[in-house]
């Protein structure tokens, strides 16, 4: 059974698009988090919580996030 904290709703309901795609690649451990397809970033900032942001000028487009599995979910 899987069940979805309520913390983790008001996490996603705080993104900047009410559509993403996701997309898990086990094999690296890195989760692909898209909120425009196709996502044309034009820069990619790598930030403390290890976690890459990559935006279109201003806009946030995507979030890679690296060893996925080892994050702690609250």
């Amino acid at each position: 059974m899987v069940t979805i904290s309520r913390g983790l709703i008001g996490e996603v309901l705080a993104l900047p698009s009410r559509q993403m795609w996701t997309d898990y690649d086990a094999e690296v451990d890195v989760l692909y988090i898209s909120f425009r397809k196709p996502q044309q970033a034009n820069d990619s900032i790598m930030e403390e919580d290890g976690n890459i942001y990559h935006y279109r000028d201003d806009e946030l487009v995507g979030i890679t996030v690296l060893n996925a599995s080892q994050k702690n979910i609250k």
